[in-house]
């Protein structure tokens, strides 16, 4: 009984308080100025998936990883123009931004890049670094650039030209039931 007033009295303080039982034991009790919500923000003790650790230091993580992706870009020979480069520049600021508006609101951050966990995020810049680096060292964007020339693109395709008894196995129309026995 002494014991539950006890841990009721130490959830209930916001001062640091001392307890002595009967057995020589002493329980100190620092609350926080916010209390913590088990499994949310600080008190997020679990990320539910096999391997991957909670990480309460995401936010400096994730903005330092997202910029060396950036700085690497900036500092590489790969053209502005190429098409993976603006997606990720785009991906990094953005979640570079999201972290740095929100630095205490991890599932803020989740839900605004819609990508899983801010743990899973930093993994994704590791990711990210190691098939930047494999662009790099291939310049894959030179040896695309010859190989577009002989493509043509519809861009506006016109869906009345489409005659569905050019297909192979024409569906049924709507006029022709099938006979069931």
């Amino acid at each position: 009984m002494a014991l539950r007033f006890v841990f009721q009295r130490l959830q209930s303080t916001t001062t640091p308080i001392r307890y002595r039982s009967s057995i020589n034991t002493t329980v100190r009790c620092f609350s926080a100025a916010e209390q913590l919500i088990p499994g949310v923000g600080k008190g997020k003790t679990s990320t539910g998936l096999v391997g991957l650790a909670v990480d309460h230091e995401w936010q400096p993580k994730m903005v330092t990883k997202y910029q060396a992706l950036l700085d690497k870009m900036a500092t590489s020979d790969m053209p502005e123009t190429y098409r993976y480069r603006e997606i990720v520049e785009k991906v990094a600021r953005y979640r570079i931004q999201a972290a740095l508006d929100h630095p205490e609101d991890p599932d803020k951050v989740e839900e605004m890049c819609n990508c899983g966990q801010v743990e899973e995020l930093v993994e994704q810049a590791d990711d990210e670094m190691t098939v930047l680096d494999m662009i790099l060292e291939n310049r894959w964007w030179e040896q695309i650039k010859g190989q577009l020339d002989d493509v043509s693109i519809d861009e506006n395709p016109h869906p009345d030209s489409v005659n569905p008894d050019d297909w192979e196995d024409a569906p049924p129309s709507d006029q022709e039931a099938p006979k069931t026995a």
